[in-house]
Protein backbone atom coordinates (compact mmCIF):
# COMPACT_ATOMS: atom_id res chain seq x y z
CA UNK A 1 0.00 0.00 0.00
CA UNK A 2 1.07 3.49 -0.40
CA UNK A 3 -0.02 6.76 1.33
CA UNK A 4 -0.38 10.63 0.65
CA UNK A 5 0.88 12.55 3.29
CA UNK A 6 0.37 16.46 4.36
CA UNK A 7 2.40 16.57 7.70
CA UNK A 8 5.78 14.99 9.04
CA UNK A 9 3.06 13.41 11.67
CA UNK A 10 1.12 11.74 8.97
CA UNK A 11 4.47 10.61 7.43
CA UNK A 12 5.65 8.91 10.48
CA UNK A 13 2.38 7.15 11.01
CA UNK A 14 3.10 6.06 7.28
CA UNK A 15 6.88 4.59 7.92
CA UNK A 16 4.94 2.81 11.44
CA UNK A 17 2.53 1.08 9.44
CA UNK A 18 5.06 -0.56 6.54
CA UNK A 19 4.60 2.04 3.85
CA UNK A 20 7.69 1.92 2.26
CA UNK A 21 9.19 5.91 1.15
CA UNK A 22 9.50 4.96 -2.59
CA UNK A 23 5.03 4.83 -2.00
CA UNK A 24 4.15 7.84 -0.26
CA UNK A 25 3.11 11.21 -1.79
CA UNK A 26 3.18 14.61 0.22
CA UNK A 27 0.64 16.90 -0.69
CA UNK A 28 -0.54 19.92 0.87
CA UNK A 29 0.03 23.61 0.43
CA UNK A 30 1.94 24.57 3.89
CA UNK A 31 4.82 22.20 3.79
CA UNK A 32 7.14 23.36 6.55
CA UNK A 33 11.09 23.22 5.41
CA UNK A 34 11.55 20.90 8.75
CA UNK A 35 9.11 18.44 6.80
CA UNK A 36 10.25 18.72 3.61
CA UNK A 37 13.70 18.01 5.02
CA UNK A 38 12.50 14.96 7.01
CA UNK A 39 11.10 14.05 4.00
CA UNK A 40 13.66 14.67 1.53
CA UNK A 41 16.02 12.44 3.64
CA UNK A 42 13.53 9.78 3.60
CA UNK A 43 13.55 9.26 -0.29
CA UNK A 44 9.65 9.88 -0.50
CA UNK A 45 8.45 9.19 -4.39
CA UNK A 46 6.78 12.91 -4.85
CA UNK A 47 6.15 16.53 -3.44
CA UNK A 48 3.00 17.55 -4.94
CA UNK A 49 4.30 21.42 -5.03
CA UNK A 50 1.30 24.54 -5.20
CA UNK A 51 3.23 27.56 -5.55
CA UNK A 52 6.03 29.17 -6.80
CA UNK A 53 7.39 29.75 -3.27
CA UNK A 54 7.17 26.45 -2.31
CA UNK A 55 8.72 25.59 -5.04
CA UNK A 56 11.95 27.80 -4.50
CA UNK A 57 12.23 26.72 -0.91
CA UNK A 58 12.20 22.96 -1.80
CA UNK A 59 14.98 24.24 -4.17
CA UNK A 60 16.67 25.38 -1.35
CA UNK A 61 16.49 22.45 1.18
CA UNK A 62 17.33 19.98 -1.31
CA UNK A 63 20.75 21.35 -2.52
CA UNK A 64 21.79 22.43 1.07
CA UNK A 65 21.28 18.23 1.29
CA UNK A 66 22.82 17.49 -1.57
CA UNK A 67 19.86 16.25 -3.06
CA UNK A 68 17.09 16.72 -5.58
CA UNK A 69 13.62 16.78 -4.84
CA UNK A 70 11.22 14.59 -7.09
CA UNK A 71 8.35 17.07 -7.90
CA UNK A 72 4.70 17.01 -9.52
CA UNK A 73 2.92 20.19 -10.01
CA UNK A 74 -0.27 20.62 -8.72
CA UNK A 75 -2.65 22.46 -10.77
CA UNK A 76 -6.54 23.79 -10.07
CA UNK A 77 -8.57 22.98 -13.20
CA UNK A 78 -11.60 25.04 -12.11
CA UNK A 79 -13.99 22.36 -12.12
CA UNK A 80 -16.69 22.35 -9.16
CA UNK A 81 -16.68 18.92 -7.46
CA UNK A 82 -20.22 19.16 -7.06
CA UNK A 83 -19.57 18.21 -3.00
CA UNK A 84 -19.78 20.28 0.33
CA UNK A 85 -18.26 23.48 -0.08
CA UNK A 86 -15.25 23.02 2.63
CA UNK A 87 -13.89 19.84 0.97
CA UNK A 88 -14.08 21.24 -2.42
CA UNK A 89 -10.86 21.54 -3.64
CA UNK A 90 -10.60 22.02 -7.52
CA UNK A 91 -12.21 25.20 -8.09
CA UNK A 92 -10.21 28.98 -8.89
CA UNK A 93 -11.29 29.93 -5.41
CA UNK A 94 -9.60 27.54 -3.63
CA UNK A 95 -6.18 27.29 -2.03
CA UNK A 96 -5.03 24.38 -3.77
CA UNK A 97 -2.85 24.03 -6.86
CA UNK A 98 -1.62 26.68 -9.64
CA UNK A 99 -3.75 28.05 -12.04
CA UNK A 100 -2.99 25.75 -15.85
CA UNK A 101 -2.07 28.98 -17.48
CA UNK A 102 0.90 29.42 -15.26
CA UNK A 103 2.00 25.66 -15.10
CA UNK A 104 4.31 26.00 -17.94
CA UNK A 105 6.02 29.62 -16.21
CA UNK A 106 7.21 27.20 -13.33
CA UNK A 107 8.26 24.85 -15.17
CA UNK A 108 10.50 27.00 -17.08
CA UNK A 109 11.21 28.17 -13.76
CA UNK A 110 12.08 24.70 -12.12
CA UNK A 111 14.61 24.04 -15.19
CA UNK A 112 16.42 26.75 -13.40
CA UNK A 113 16.80 25.20 -9.74
CA UNK A 114 19.14 22.52 -9.50
CA UNK A 115 17.57 20.99 -7.09
CA UNK A 116 14.28 20.28 -8.54
CA UNK A 117 13.46 17.30 -10.69
CA UNK A 118 10.05 17.74 -12.05
CA UNK A 119 8.64 14.58 -12.81
CA UNK A 120 4.33 15.16 -13.30
CA UNK A 121 1.58 16.70 -12.92
CA UNK A 122 -1.05 16.14 -10.00
CA UNK A 123 -4.75 17.46 -9.17
CA UNK A 124 -7.49 16.64 -6.96
CA UNK A 125 -10.34 18.50 -6.98
CA UNK A 126 -12.21 17.63 -3.78
CA UNK A 127 -13.84 14.69 -1.32
CA UNK A 128 -16.69 12.84 -1.38
CA UNK A 129 -17.88 13.22 -4.78
CA UNK A 130 -20.72 11.07 -6.14
CA UNK A 131 -20.98 12.34 -9.79
CA UNK A 132 -18.72 11.25 -12.62
CA UNK A 133 -18.81 14.32 -14.50
CA UNK A 134 -16.34 16.92 -12.33
CA UNK A 135 -14.06 13.90 -12.53
CA UNK A 136 -14.54 13.63 -16.34
CA UNK A 137 -13.95 17.69 -16.89
CA UNK A 138 -10.75 17.36 -14.36
CA UNK A 139 -9.17 14.33 -15.58
CA UNK A 140 -9.71 15.73 -19.47
CA UNK A 141 -7.94 18.87 -18.67
CA UNK A 142 -5.06 18.10 -16.69
CA UNK A 143 -4.64 15.28 -19.02
CA UNK A 144 -3.99 17.94 -21.91
CA UNK A 145 -1.97 20.14 -20.24
CA UNK A 146 0.20 16.84 -19.45
CA UNK A 147 0.63 16.19 -23.19
CA UNK A 148 1.57 20.02 -23.76
CA UNK A 149 4.21 19.97 -21.48
CA UNK A 150 5.56 16.66 -22.70
CA UNK A 151 5.59 18.10 -26.55
CA UNK A 152 7.42 21.50 -24.81
CA UNK A 153 10.03 18.99 -23.96
CA UNK A 154 9.15 18.41 -20.32
CA UNK A 155 10.26 14.65 -19.32
CA UNK A 156 6.85 13.88 -17.00
CA UNK A 157 6.41 10.13 -16.19
CA UNK A 158 3.62 10.40 -13.60
CA UNK A 159 0.03 11.82 -13.33
CA UNK A 160 -1.54 11.96 -9.94
CA UNK A 161 -4.94 12.02 -10.52
CA UNK A 162 -5.73 12.44 -6.42
CA UNK A 163 -8.48 10.30 -4.89
CA UNK A 164 -12.13 11.69 -3.66
CA UNK A 165 -14.23 8.91 -4.72
CA UNK A 166 -17.34 9.36 -2.24
CA UNK A 167 -19.42 6.70 -0.56
CA UNK A 168 -23.16 6.37 -0.04
CA UNK A 169 -24.47 8.99 2.65
CA UNK A 170 -28.38 9.17 3.46
CA UNK A 171 -29.68 9.51 -0.63
CA UNK A 172 -25.78 10.14 -2.55
CA UNK A 173 -24.39 7.23 -3.88
CA UNK A 174 -21.24 7.32 -5.72
CA UNK A 175 -20.38 5.72 -9.08
CA UNK A 176 -18.68 2.30 -9.25
CA UNK A 177 -15.24 1.98 -9.87
CA UNK A 178 -16.16 0.75 -13.18
CA UNK A 179 -17.49 3.82 -14.17
CA UNK A 180 -15.01 6.21 -13.04
CA UNK A 181 -12.30 3.51 -14.35
CA UNK A 182 -14.08 4.43 -17.43
CA UNK A 183 -13.34 7.99 -16.79
CA UNK A 184 -9.82 7.72 -16.09
CA UNK A 185 -9.25 5.51 -19.09
CA UNK A 186 -10.89 7.95 -21.43
CA UNK A 187 -8.92 10.73 -20.49
CA UNK A 188 -5.85 9.64 -20.18
CA UNK A 189 -5.30 7.50 -23.41
CA UNK A 190 -2.46 7.53 -25.29
CA UNK A 191 -0.29 9.34 -22.63
CA UNK A 192 1.44 6.19 -21.18
CA UNK A 193 2.34 7.38 -18.16
CA UNK A 194 2.35 5.81 -14.54
CA UNK A 195 -0.86 7.07 -12.63
CA UNK A 196 -1.06 7.68 -9.10
CA UNK A 197 -4.28 7.91 -7.10
CA UNK A 198 -5.23 8.50 -3.74
CA UNK A 199 -8.61 6.32 -2.79
CA UNK A 200 -8.86 7.20 1.18
CA UNK A 201 -12.91 7.56 2.11
CA UNK A 202 -14.14 4.78 -0.67
CA UNK A 203 -11.67 2.26 1.11
CA UNK A 204 -11.87 2.89 4.65
CA UNK A 205 -15.31 5.24 5.29
CA UNK A 206 -17.72 2.20 5.75
CA UNK A 207 -15.64 0.23 7.83
CA UNK A 208 -16.15 1.97 10.61
CA UNK A 209 -18.50 2.88 13.57
CA UNK A 210 -18.86 5.25 16.31
CA UNK A 211 -21.05 3.35 19.29
CA UNK A 212 -22.52 5.07 21.65
CA UNK A 213 -24.95 4.33 24.61
CA UNK A 214 -28.26 6.53 25.58
CA UNK A 215 -27.96 8.59 28.61
CA UNK A 216 -31.36 10.32 28.48
CA UNK A 217 -34.35 11.07 26.37
CA UNK A 218 -35.34 13.86 27.43
CA UNK A 219 -39.08 15.74 26.01
CA UNK A 220 -38.21 19.32 24.78
CA UNK A 221 -40.92 22.33 23.52
CA UNK A 222 -41.30 20.66 20.23
CA UNK A 223 -39.03 17.81 19.92
CA UNK A 224 -37.08 14.88 21.46
CA UNK A 225 -33.81 14.71 22.43
CA UNK A 226 -31.59 11.85 22.79
CA UNK A 227 -28.82 12.82 24.41
CA UNK A 228 -25.84 10.03 24.17
CA UNK A 229 -22.65 9.76 25.87
CA UNK A 230 -20.54 10.50 22.04
CA UNK A 231 -20.28 14.04 21.40
CA UNK A 232 -18.53 16.22 18.77
CA UNK A 233 -15.27 15.27 19.84
CA UNK A 234 -15.50 11.95 18.73
CA UNK A 235 -17.37 12.94 15.30
CA UNK A 236 -16.88 16.61 14.10
CA UNK A 237 -18.40 15.73 10.95
CA UNK A 238 -22.06 16.15 11.43
CA UNK A 239 -20.96 19.74 12.97
CA UNK A 240 -18.57 21.02 10.35
CA UNK A 241 -19.67 19.53 6.85
CA UNK A 242 -23.53 18.95 8.50
CA UNK A 243 -22.67 15.52 6.95
CA UNK A 244 -25.54 12.65 7.45
CA UNK A 245 -24.82 9.49 8.86
CA UNK A 246 -27.38 6.24 9.22
CA UNK A 247 -27.89 5.62 12.83
CA UNK A 248 -29.16 2.23 13.84
CA UNK A 249 -30.02 0.44 17.34
CA UNK A 250 -27.48 -2.46 18.12
CA UNK A 251 -30.30 -4.41 19.01
CA UNK A 252 -32.85 -4.85 16.56
CA UNK A 253 -36.31 -3.10 17.20
CA UNK A 254 -39.00 -4.94 16.89
CA UNK A 255 -40.61 -4.84 13.44
CA UNK A 256 -43.83 -3.62 14.36
CA UNK A 257 -42.34 -0.38 16.68
CA UNK A 258 -43.58 3.15 15.97
CA UNK A 259 -40.74 5.29 14.37
CA UNK A 260 -40.39 8.26 15.49
CA UNK A 261 -38.72 11.86 14.92
CA UNK A 262 -35.71 12.52 17.38
CA UNK A 263 -32.51 14.67 17.91
CA UNK A 264 -29.63 12.70 18.43
CA UNK A 265 -27.31 14.95 21.17
CA UNK A 266 -24.67 14.72 22.57
CA UNK A 267 -22.96 16.38 26.34
CA UNK A 268 -20.86 18.94 25.02
CA UNK A 269 -22.11 22.46 25.85
CA UNK A 270 -23.18 23.73 22.44
CA UNK A 271 -26.02 23.42 20.26
CA UNK A 272 -23.88 22.35 17.02
CA UNK A 273 -23.19 19.13 19.15
CA UNK A 274 -25.97 17.26 17.23
CA UNK A 275 -25.51 13.82 15.22
CA UNK A 276 -28.81 14.23 13.57
CA UNK A 277 -31.74 16.51 13.97
CA UNK A 278 -35.56 15.20 13.66
CA UNK A 279 -34.35 11.79 12.71
CA UNK A 280 -36.75 9.07 12.11
CA UNK A 281 -35.97 5.86 14.86
CA UNK A 282 -37.15 3.37 17.01
CA UNK A 283 -38.46 3.69 20.41
CA UNK A 284 -34.90 4.20 22.33
CA UNK A 285 -34.02 4.17 26.55
CA UNK A 286 -31.36 5.15 28.50
CA UNK A 287 -28.79 2.17 28.24
CA UNK A 288 -29.38 1.15 24.89
CA UNK A 289 -26.63 1.00 22.32
CA UNK A 290 -26.64 3.02 19.06
CA UNK A 291 -24.26 2.51 15.78
CA UNK A 292 -23.47 5.91 13.97
CA UNK A 293 -22.22 4.35 10.91
CA UNK A 294 -19.85 5.14 8.05
CA UNK A 295 -17.26 6.82 10.29
CA UNK A 296 -14.01 4.97 8.97
CA UNK A 297 -12.83 7.74 7.30
CA UNK A 298 -12.36 11.34 8.93
CA UNK A 299 -13.39 10.51 12.43
CA UNK A 300 -11.12 9.07 14.99
CA UNK A 301 -8.73 11.23 13.56
CA UNK A 302 -10.74 14.36 13.56
CA UNK A 303 -11.78 13.59 17.42
CA UNK A 304 -10.46 16.21 20.11
CA UNK A 305 -10.35 16.38 23.42
CA UNK A 306 -13.19 19.37 23.83
CA UNK A 307 -14.47 19.98 27.03
CA UNK A 308 -11.95 17.48 28.65
CA UNK A 309 -13.36 14.83 27.43
CA UNK A 310 -11.25 11.89 26.39
CA UNK A 311 -11.86 10.73 22.55
CA UNK A 312 -13.56 7.56 22.42
CA UNK A 313 -10.85 4.40 22.17
CA UNK A 314 -10.55 2.51 18.73
CA UNK A 315 -11.61 -1.25 18.48
CA UNK A 316 -10.24 -3.05 15.59
CA UNK A 317 -12.15 -6.01 14.92
CA UNK A 318 -11.83 -8.71 12.43
CA UNK A 319 -14.40 -11.63 12.31
CA UNK A 320 -14.34 -12.99 15.87
CA UNK A 321 -11.23 -11.59 16.81
CA UNK A 322 -11.07 -7.77 18.36
CA UNK A 323 -7.85 -5.84 19.80
CA UNK A 324 -8.47 -1.99 21.11
CA UNK A 325 -5.81 -0.39 18.60
CA UNK A 326 -6.16 3.43 20.33
CA UNK A 327 -6.50 3.08 24.21
CA UNK A 328 -8.79 5.71 25.64
CA UNK A 329 -6.91 8.68 27.37
CA UNK A 330 -7.13 8.45 31.10
CA UNK A 331 -7.43 11.93 32.84
CA UNK A 332 -4.15 12.26 34.24
CA UNK A 333 -2.77 11.66 30.91
CA UNK A 334 -5.30 14.09 29.18
CA UNK A 335 -4.32 16.44 32.27
CA UNK A 336 -0.56 15.84 31.56
CA UNK A 337 -0.46 17.45 28.61
CA UNK A 338 -0.80 21.00 30.12
CA UNK A 339 2.31 22.49 32.04
CA UNK A 340 2.11 25.28 34.23
CA UNK A 341 5.40 27.52 34.15
CA UNK A 342 6.99 28.19 37.23
CA UNK A 343 6.53 31.92 37.82
CA UNK A 344 2.62 31.36 37.56
CA UNK A 345 0.86 30.80 41.06
CA UNK A 346 -0.28 27.33 41.33
CA UNK A 347 -4.43 27.33 41.55
CA UNK A 348 -5.68 25.92 45.15
CA UNK A 349 -7.82 22.82 45.42
CA UNK A 350 -11.49 23.35 45.56
CA UNK A 351 -10.80 27.13 44.88
CA UNK A 352 -13.87 29.25 44.29
CA UNK A 353 -14.67 30.30 40.70
CA UNK A 354 -14.89 33.44 39.34
CA UNK A 355 -13.64 36.74 41.42
CA UNK A 356 -15.71 38.08 44.20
Amino acid sequence: AGADVVSEGELRQAFAAGVTPERIVFAGVGKTPGEMAVALDAGILQFNVESLPELEALNRIALDRGLRAPVALRVNPDVDALTHEKIATGKAENKFGVDMAEAGALFARAAELPGIRFEGLAVHIGSQLTELPPFRAAFRRVAGLFGELRAAGHGLRRLDLGGGLGISYRTRTPPDLQGYAAVVREATAGLDTRLVFEPGRVLVGDAGLLVTRVLYVKDGTDRRFVIVDAAMNDLIRPTLYDAWHDIIPVAEPAADCQIQPVDLVGPICETSDTFARERPLPPVAAGDLLAICSTGAYGAVMSSAYNARPPAPEVLVRGARHAVVRPRLDYAALLGQDRLPDWLEAPTAGASRGAA
